[in-house]
């Protein structure tokens, strides 16, 4: 029972500091609209294809290959490839340079001479890719017609027509974060990390006034007011972090996927290893020192975790620098629930926590029993 008075005792005291309650509701909401919206280009992955304009100029006397071309030409003219014949005398290279085309082509006996546009890039590697493929295709048929000739006339037959050697399928397709729900989650773990500034002012504001004398002289074991400000201090903490997820929800409509349970696990979890964390170095640290360290610290974890810009592939110290933030581990875990519906990505991340937690604990704890006072 006092354990349970302590609690609501330590919610009501972070209640009544408007001030700081404001600032973990404020700041995520404001950062998560200032982010998304001015970097929601960085997160776009759709690109616009213009015409695809190819002109060909063919000169060629062996037959098999003219018909491997025509039905060549004939199939990507079905996928919208407009396939121009160059006139005698014409200058292909200046029609692609003028515009009018998106690639020029040289086809004979002797091979494919590609030209493309620099100012359509994009298009123009669409169709040396198609010219790439009918002439790997052609190649091998080549090669066959001197070993199996009715081997060959099906390389030659589907040189033309393409053949479904390669079946693409995609995981959850179209399913990606937008610019606000990436941030929605960066910065709700930001937020759930920020409750080590409470934690690690937990005891020390009471040295700091003077009442952990009272508190000592208090008919209540030392361990259910230990038990108690935690609970509370974890509790206030993970009300901010939901009123954050359910804000971003249903006001800027950012996704979290339909597996709540593991996502409030994994945010729950970094709130009690918050809460450890800024409670074991207030024991370690003497005075202010532990506020400037923990400041310090949510800083470079927040920059290197991927709170203000997407962290991608890294290499080498890069990589271990990144895997020591607890956003890190926390946002792979959480786009994986969501985007992936890989719920096994929750335990790694529940179990550094926790883990983590553990340890800061143990300090807390060893720490508290030398001490006649918090």
């Amino acid at each position: 029972m006092n354990i349970w008075h302590i609690a609501v005792k330590e919610v009501r005291s972070h209640l009544r500091d408007r001030r700081t309650f404001l600032f973990m509701l404020a700041l995520p909401i404001v950062l998560m609209l200032i982010l998304g919206s001015a970097l929601s280009n960085a997160f776009e992955s759709r690109a616009t294809i213009g015409d695809l304009r190819l002109l060909v100029k063919s000169e060629w006397s062996n037959p098999q290959l003219s018909a491997a071309w025509n039905g060549f030409a004939e199939a990507i003219g079905k996928e919208g490839v407009k396939i121009g014949k160059a006139e005698a005398g014409a200058d292909g290279r200046e029609e692609v340079r003028s515009g009018r085309y998106t690639a020029y082509a040289e086809v004979g006996d002797a091979g494919i001479r590609f030209y493309g546009s620099s100012k359509h890039a994009i298009e123009s590697g669409i169709v040396q890719g198609m010219l790439t493929a009918f002439a790997d295709r052609y190649s091998l048929a080549a090669a066959a017609f001197g070993i199996d000739p009715a081997s060959a006339q099906a390389i030659v037959r589907s040189a033309g027509q393409g053949g479904d050697f390669v079946k693409e399928t995609a995981l959850n397709p179209g399913k990606q974060p937008g610019s606000i729900d990436y941030y929605a989650i960066a910065m709700t773990t930001m937020i759930a990390l920020y409750s080590v500034m409470s934690a690690s002012s937990l005891f020390r504001s009471e040295r700091t006034r003077n009442t952990a004398i009272r508190l000592m002289a208090a008919p209540v074991r030392k361990g259910d007011i230990f038990i108690g400000k935690i609970v509370g201090c974890t509790f206030i903490n993970l009300l901010c972090v939901v009123a954050v997820v359910l804000f971003s929800k249903f006001a800027f409509g950012a996704d979290w996927g339909d597996h709540y349970g593991p996502v409030f696990l994994v945010l729950l979890t970094e709130v009690v290893l918050a809460v450890s964390l800024g409670l074991g170095v207030s024991f370690l640290v003497k005075g202010d020192g532990a506020g400037a360290i923990m400041t310090i610290f949510t800083q470079i974890a927040s920059f290197i975790g991927g709170a203000y810009f997407p962290i991608g592939d890294t290499e080498g110290f890069m990589t271990v620098l990144t895997q020591l933030s607890p956003l890190r581990w926390a946002n792979t875990a959480l786009t994986q629930i969501i985007y992936n519906d890989n719920l096994a990505a929750v335990w790694p991340a529940v179990l550094l926590n926790i883990g983590v937690a553990a340890v800061f604990l143990t300090v807390a704890v060893i720490s508290i029993r030398k001490r006649e006072a918090f």
